[in-house]
Order: C-alpha cells, then sequence, then structure tokens
C-alpha cells in the first residue's frame, strides 16, 4: 500500500437554478421584485383571455358545413340481412353467444347485426356464411347445400 489516500476538504456550493420564465411572471416573484426595487415592465397581450384565434378559423369549416346538403350516414346492415342471419341461427338452434364463439367475435357484434345498427363488414358475413350454412350476400338469400 504505497498510495496515500486523502480526504478534499473542499466546500461544495450548491445553488439553485435561475427562475424559470413561469416563476418570474409568478405574483409572489413580481411581489418580491417590486419590495427589492426592481423595474417591473407589465405588457398586457392583444388577445389575451379569449379564444379568437380559435373561433376566426372556425367560422369557414362552420359556413361549409352549413352549406353541406348530403345527408352523411353509415351504411347499416340491409332487413333481409337481418332477418336471413336470425332465420339461420334459430334454424340451427343457436343462441347470439353460441353463434359469436363459432365465429370468433363478440356477442355484441351479432346483436348489433341482428338489430341492424352495425356497419356491414364483409369479412363477418363471410363467417356468418360459413357458420350458419346460408348466403347472406347479394339480394338473392339462399340456403347453401
Amino acid at each position: 500500500m504505497s498510495g496515500h489516500i486523502a480526504q478534499d476538504w473542499e466546500p461544495v456550493v450548491i445553488r439553485k437554478k435561475a427562475p424559470t420564465a413561469a416563476a418570474r411572471k409568478d405574483e409572489k416573484a413580481v411581489n418580491a421584485a417590486r419590495r427589492a426595487g426592481a423595474e417591473i415592465e407589465t405588457v398586457r397581450k392583444a388577445a389575451a383571455g379569449s379564444n379568437k384565434a380559435a373561433s376566426s378559423s372556425t367560422s369557414l369549416n362552420t359556413r361549409k358545413l352549413d352549406e353541406e346538403t348530403e345527408n352523411l350516414t353509415h351504411e347499416k346492415v340491409p332487413t333481409e340481412l337481418k332477418k336471413a342471419i336470425i332465420q339461420g341461427r334459430t334454424e340451427k338452434k343457436l343462441t347470439q353467444a353460441q353463434l359469436a364463439q363459432l365465429i370468433n367475435e363478440k356477442p355484441q357484434i351479432i346483436q348489433e347485426y341482428e338489430s341492424g345498427k352495425a356497419i356491414p363488414n364483409q369479412q363477418i358475413i363471410t363467417k356468418l356464411e360459413r357458420a350458419l350454412g346460408v348466403k347472406l350476400r347479394e339480394n338473392d338469400v339462399e340456403i347453401m347445400k
């Protein structure tokens, strides 16, 4: 052990960071600066406290929406498809939950298709055709043999 280990007795000084911009705008900081006699400048922003920037840009979009006359809605399940699914399911003596399990979908999806609220999805319709043995696509609904 030839090396001599010495302890460093130099003082360590830890300083706080300079205040951030948000902290400088804080009411406490402003009052402290006033007491200290520092010069304080207050500037009022032009659109402070109002949402004018957002409302002015939406007026164009609002006008376009008001002028739009086309009725935009999702495509719904046709009545013939609803009836064919219900008929095919009841002929196989399946519940909605059992049919859903057969096609690896949630029971809620079968419920939506049978109530006509679902947005038609060709993949799900194909699964239903296979599980029920019924042709569901095209306007003519017929039993597959």
